[in-house]
């Protein structure tokens, strides 16, 4: 028997497995219910997912991964071991080979405590790392092994990260803690301050999702029915809000997201950065589906831009064909210990 060899896009909103040979097999919230007495594990992904909002106060339900980094180490191990048992089987005494996605800005420290939790969950020792910009080039199908430079911004729930990629290394690169949560945080807030009404998380990415754009569209400005709490009677009540509200609520995002861009762009070595004019910049992540996000980008960069075929999918995908490189990965990206010197600079 085999192992399995699978590679996971451990994200701050969802968190995916790719298995190869089957393609993504999940793809779940990154979410888990706890008991408030014990701290016992009593649900993850959608079932937890489903009661933000609507859980006694006896039970806590914890997002454990913030801003792309691990926020409470034991329960994002409780979370992995449920999702790779889940992939792997229960009674599969073979270790899975897991390659798992960090942010490209993380740390040596968070780097470990990622491998760890990994580890401690059923993955093969040692666990493979791959900044998740790498995994979500292979997965996009760009070819990364070849001598010219290809862009990857990828907009997830707690980041966003832009880099240069050329030979399987990382030239330029840039991470910031700003992406689809802060869009929904920011949404919340518009209409918290604008209309007086009290909404949660999933409903301001219902929003985000619906109407939400980069840039307003003044010939066509879709509106959307929101339900929330009245601020003043604290009863139910229901609003219209326009699209171009939305846009507006995310412009100051949307903004450090683009400057983001521009600071790798101006990092890129002259011949790379004409590789990138040529083949344009790919997005990828949640995020990269917000209407008119590319022609944004592409109108204060002047670099084609374009979305990836499948974007919510590429990092899990490109982690587990990346199991194919680790070799030539490894080479490329520094060791932990440059890593430490780097940070101590």
């Amino acid at each position: 028997m085999f192992a399995k060899r699978i590679g996971i896009d451990l994200g701050t909103a969802n968190v995916l497995v790719y298995e190869r040979g089957r393609g993504v097999v999940l793809d779940e919230p990154a979410v888990v219910a706890i008991t408030e007495r014990d701290n016992t594990v009593i649900a993850v992904g959608d079932e937890a997912r489903g009661m933000i909002g609507r859980h006694p106060g006896s039970i806590q339900v914890i997002r454990p991964m913030r801003d792309g980094v691990i926020a409470d180490y034991l329960i994002t191990e409780a979370m992995l071991r449920y999702f790779i048992t889940r992939v792997v089987g229960r009674f599969n005494p073979i270790r899975p080979e897991v390659m798992i996605c960090v942010p490209v800005g993380v740390t040596g420290v968070e780097r470990r405590a990622v491998r760890d939790a990994a580890e401690a969950a059923g993955a093969r020792r040692p666990a493979h790392l791959i900044p998740e910009p790498l995994a979500a080039a292979i997965g996009a199908e760009i070819p990364v092994g070849s001598a010219r430079g290809h862009m990857v911004v990828d907009i997830g729930g707690g980041r966003t990260e832009a880099a240069v990629i050329s030979m399987f290394g990382i030239v330029a690169s840039d991470s910031v803690r700003v992406a689809g949560d802060r869009f929904d945080d920011a949404i919340a807030q518009h209409i918290k301050r604008r209309h007086n009404l009290l909404i949660g998380e999933r409903t301001a990415e219902e929003v985000k999702i619906a109407i939400g754009a980069a840039i307003p569209d003044l010939e066509n400005d879709p509106i959307a029915q929101v339900r929330g709490r009245d601020q003043i009677t604290g009863l139910p009540r229901t609003i219209s809000v326009r699209s171009s509200e939305v846009t507006h609520a995310l412009q100051d995002h949307l903004s450090v997201v683009v400057q983001t861009v521009r600071r790798v762009l101006e990092q890129t070595p002259p011949e790379l950065a004409s590789d990138v004019i040529d083949r344009g910049i790919v997005l990828t992540g949640g995020g990269g589906l917000l209407r008119r996000l590319d022609e944004l980008i592409r109108h204060e960069t002047g670099v084609p831009v374009h979305v990836a075929e499948e974007p919510l999918t590429c990092i899990a995908k490109g982690a587990g064909q990346a199991l194919d490189y680790i070799e030539v990965i490894e080479r490329a990206l520094p060791t932990e210990e440059e890593s430490l010197i780097g940070e101590g600079r």
